[in-house]
């Protein structure tokens, strides 16, 4: 049983911020997530794209944003779950509440905060035949090691950001990668296409458009695909097949819990601190929905720093707690650091 003051599902940038509101409040949190690493859609989907309207940052990448917010709460510990998604929700006796993921992890804290984005994500897979059978043995739809496909070969199917990037990252780490795309045209940052043409140029990465992986073949393992290409039908061989078509949002097993669901998003009360119907369990980020909701990222900010300020109240119950800047009163992590402005220094001028 892991137990913590604030159980935070979704470790997404919402999620990660309120880490550190709420390591300001001195409130421990766990963060569970279904996919493989921090950072939501931001990692898996565009971690090298800009984001333009993170206050103070004219241009910031995906990545690099999920890399400071990582930073930015390292000094409050919490804790990381990831790979698996929460399935269950037993409200205690006491007002507490005990989620229990899809792999049997127990999680009990008296604060939910929901910070699903847009809800679990699950890989977008092709419509093959036994492709399932495939799947870790040769089939894979997250790469979470780079280093698995060392002098291997590759075949990467789709046209976004996801599979020009990795196509561009594994050329120098698989000894042989393909990229198949179903169009001539690919939608993705024009530096990363460019790129491709330049690794295509130099004989470091295959390209095959307009064509589609229609078939796998292989014993126990990836050994062969078959391959459509204007009409025709083929077979080329590699050891790993990687479909990287994005992933489906899914409100998941979240949606049986009991909430207030208005189109596949959680109804919050926004005019106090994004509390759900049911005391004790928060929505905040792209997940809720209320009058006047903004998916944006510095809306979530906002909506976790409230979320904060009220999980204090139920966890501390008639303990005022008095707002200060930190500006003035510095950072306290819960690993022993403490962070604070210069102190002013007293100087008589005469």
């Amino acid at each position: 049983m892991i137990k913590t003051d604030i159980l935070i599902i979704g470790a997404g940038p919402t999620g990660l911020f309120a880490v550190f509101e709420a390591g300001l409040l001195k409130l421990k949190c766990h963060i569970l997530d279904a996919l493989p690493q921090a950072g939501g859609q931001l990692s898996e989907l565009y971690p090298k794209k800009p984001i333009y309207d993170i206050p103070g940052f004219p241009e910031v990448l995906a990545g690099d944003l999920i890399d400071g917010l990582m930073e930015q709460i390292k000094q409050f510990e919490p804790g990381f779950t990831l790979g698996e998604r929460a399935e269950t929700i037993d409200k205690q006796e006491d007002g507490t509440f005990i989620v229990t993921s899809n792999k049997g992890t127990k999680f009990h804290a008296p604060v939910i905060a929901i910070a699903g984005g847009l809800g679990s994500f699950e890989p977008r897979k092709p419509l093959i035949e036994d492709i399932e059978f495939y799947e870790d043995k040769g089939v894979k739809y997250f790469i979470k090691n780079p280093e698995k496909f060392r002098d291997k070969r590759v075949v990467i199917a789709g046209g976004g950001d996801s599979a020009l990037d990795w196509s561009i990252f594994l050329a120098n780490v698989a000894s042989e990668v393909t990229l198949i795309h179903r169009r001539n045209e690919f939608r993705g940052a024009l530096d990363s296409v460019e790129k491709v043409q330049e690794l295509k140029s130099a004989g470091k990465i295959k390209l095959i458009t307009p064509a589609e992986v229609v078939g796998i073949n292989g014993a126990e393992h990836v050994e062969s695909l078959d391959i459509e290409e204007n009409g025709a039908h083929r077979k080329i061989e590699t050891d790993y097949f990687i479909p990287l078509f994005g992933l489906t949002p899914k409100l998941g097993p979240i949606g049986d819990w009991g909430l207030e669901i208005e189109k596949n998003a959680i109804k919050v009360n926004n005019a106090l601190d994004y509390q759900t119907n049911i005391p004790g369990i928060f929505a905040i980020g792209d997940v809720n929905t209320y009058p006047g909701k903004l998916k944006l990222i510095l809306c979530g900010f906002h909506e976790a720093t409230l979320m904060c300020q009220a999980a204090y109240q139920i966890i501390n119950p008639g303990k005022k707690y008095v707002l200060k800047y930190t500006t003035v009163s510095g950072v306290d992590g819960f690993d022993g650091t403490r962070k604070e402005a210069p102190k002013a220094v007293v100087k008589a001028i005469v």
